[in-house]
């Protein structure tokens, strides 16, 4: 009995804790529930807020202008120009909707459908909202659609802003174009600014100053509901344009340059002030419509006709290293004086040939041109010569002075990213295996240093470099900063520009030997009406490639303290730099000689 008693005691005692214990679990989801609520709708409210206008507001994002590219003169290099484009939004054309959309947009703008099939199913919204079906509306396509708007839900025809260039393939590896960012791109991107459907430049001018180019986007904000359609227009935010830009291009000079190229196979001309470094010119062949690139819709084809062509008409000649030929044999009488072994008076006796290595190096007449000094021997162009001084000298001697010229390094211009810094072989570089082999393996031997001596085979420069070096002749002795935009700064500050290490007679000796190539030497075609007293050095070079022979012509007027240098190179062209680069160059120079006069508009 006493058993029984207890344990009924305990199970009343039980019962009686059980609301207890349900109180307690209420209370502790009721607690978890408000705590929750006080978490969503107080400390995670504005987060929420934000989600929930995204999934209601778009914005319809508003390209902005990109900045001009203005010539010194302040014509036009590069614009925007609007086009119209005809769109549609996936979200609000399903499968079953699109054929009559499709059929309706194909009658009323004349278009054809099975175009328009292809874009909705190969394209892809850029922007996360549409896709392109037809670009380029011409105005009356552009009233129809309008007109008919409303019954065509999920279309529409926007306006987009595309970089144009008005003179087609002129000086277009100096500007460069643009081309829609990457995916990859715009994830590193986007917190600067830019969208999806944004165009940045690539290569040139238009990617050297994106940043001064761009404008900033604008856009207009739409409320819109579940099923993504438009209920009201909320606003504009306008774009804000890109500044202009003034090059230091002149188009008069560019539109002659690249007409002096015309008929050659390849090649480039560099203009310059040797004062400042401001580029007057830049002209390379083969080349390209920068044009091309602002089409909304380009084919593989059109692309691999252009990146896949065998003559690489996207690299630029004017910045990439060739052979220079006898136009080094100025860099080699600098550093032959410079050197000690070889004072600006020096005579030497030229022959039809020298032996070096057990090969004879022959002068360029088969002859000689008797005993003569470094003035007579630029002006004849004398090869035996220079590999007296040249090997006398030695190859560190010839690195010193090319270092000092601005050979083997970067110019500093603007778009240099796409620029050589070619090869000036000496022993160092021979013993380290020359790029090649194993270092110890190829020594430097006497045969290099002759061809070094005259500017082949271990020495590779480009057209730009060249200029630069040809201007230390012309401005007294300063190395300037090649570039193409003056940016508001002193191009003659301390920062660009440096005073060459040479002494006053080694650079009155070459000014007298360059003056006399012109005057009575390999170079006196340059010579004639509109053309004011020059300097210069013709140049023909063996392609150490294999191809034929390349065509060189450095020149700077007027005489002795130059306003301008003009390299013309011409690629693969047997016959002489007398022959093929030097009336290249003469149609620049006379053509700045007749504008020289005219004075520079300040900009608008």
């Amino acid at each position: 009995m006493t058993g029984f008693a207890q344990g009924d005691g305990q199970r009343h005692a039980g019962l009686r804790q059980q609301p207890l214990v349900l109180l307690g679990l209420v209370l502790l989801v009721s607690t978890a529930m408000v705590s929750r609520l006080v978490w969503l709708q107080v400390l995670e409210a504005p987060r929420f807020r934000q989600l929930a206008d995204e999934n209601r507001i778009r914005l319809v994002p508003r390209s902005p202008t990109r900045g001009r590219l203005l010539d010194r003169k302040g014509r036009v290099l590069a614009s925007s120009k609007l086009t119209y484009s005809l769109y549609v939004e996936p979200r609000l054309v399903d499968d079953a909707a699109w054929p009559e959309l499709r059929d309706r947009l194909a009658r009323l703008l004349n278009l054809d459908a099975d175009v328009l099939d292809q874009r909705r199913g190969g394209g892809f919204a850029r922007d996360g909202y549409r896709i392109n079906l037809a670009t380029d509306l011409k105005p009356e396509q552009v009233l129809r659609f309008r007109e008919q708007a409303l019954g065509l839900k999920g279309a529409q025809v926007d306006v987009d802003i595309l970089r144009a260039y008005p003179h087609g393939t002129l000086a277009a590896h100096a500007l460069g174009y643009t081309q829609p960012i990457t995916e990859d791109e715009y994830k590193s991107l986007a917190k600067k600014g830019y969208k999806i459907r944004d165009r940045i430049g690539r290569i040139g001018v238009e990617a050297a100053y994106e940043s001064h180019l761009r404008g900033a986007w604008g856009g207009q904000m739409l409320e819109v509901n579940a099923m993504g359609e438009v209920q009201r227009h909320l606003g504009d935010r306008p774009s804000v344009a890109g500044k202009d830009l003034t090059l230091t291009l002149d188009l008069d000079l560019q539109k002659v340059a690249e007409q002096a190229l015309a008929d050659k196979p390849g090649g480039a001309i560099v203009a310059m002030d040797p004062r400042t470094g401001a580029i007057l010119a830049l002209a390379s062949k083969p080349t390209f419509d920068p044009n091309f690139f602002s089409k909304l819709v380009t084919t593989q084809k059109e692309y691999d006709a252009l990146f896949s062509n065998p003559k690489k008409p996207l690299l630029s000649r004017a910045m990439n290293p060739y052979d220079p030929g006898s136009t080094w044999k100025a860099v080699t009488a600098m550093a032959a004086m410079e050197s000690g072994k070889f004072p600006p008076d020096t005579k030497l006796p030229t022959m039809a040939c020298i032996t070096y290595g057990g090969h004879c190096f022959p002068d360029h007449n088969g002859a000689g041109f008797g005993t003569i000094g470094y003035a007579d021997a630029l002006r004849f162009s004398s090869n035996t010569f220079f590999y007296q001084v040249g090997v006398g000298a030695g190859s560190r001697a010839l690195q010193k002075a090319a270092t000092a010229l601005g050979f083997g390094q970067k110019s500093g211009i603007e778009i240099g990213w796409e620029e050589s810094v070619g090869l000036v072989g000496d022993e160092d570089w021979a013993a380290a295996g020359r790029g090649w082999a194993e270092p110890g393996t190829t020594p430097w031997i006497p045969e290099d240093m002759a061809s070094a001596s005259i500017g082949q085979s271990v020495v590779q420069i480009t057209p730009l470099q060249l200029a630069r070096a040809y201007s230390v002749f012309a401005n007294g002795g300063w190395l300037v900063t090649p570039h193409l935009a003056d940016q508001g700064l002193d191009w003659t500050d301390a920062s660009r520009r440096t005073k060459v290490d040479m002494k006053p007679s080694t650079l009155a000796k070459i000014r007298e030997g360059l003056r006399k190539v012109v005057s009575d030497g390999t170079g006196f075609g340059l010579n004639g009406p509109g053309i004011p007293p020059a300097g210069g050095k013709t140049g023909t070079a063996e392609d150490s490639t294999g191809g034929p022979d390349h065509a060189w012509f450095a020149t700077y007027a007027p005489y002795p303290e130059g306003e301008i240098v003009i390299v013309a190179f011409a690629q693969n062209t047997p016959g002489g730099g007398s022959v093929h680069a030097l009336p290249m160059a003469k149609k620049v120079m006379e053509m700045w000689n007749r504008k020289r006069a005219q004075p520079i508009p300040s900009p608008s």
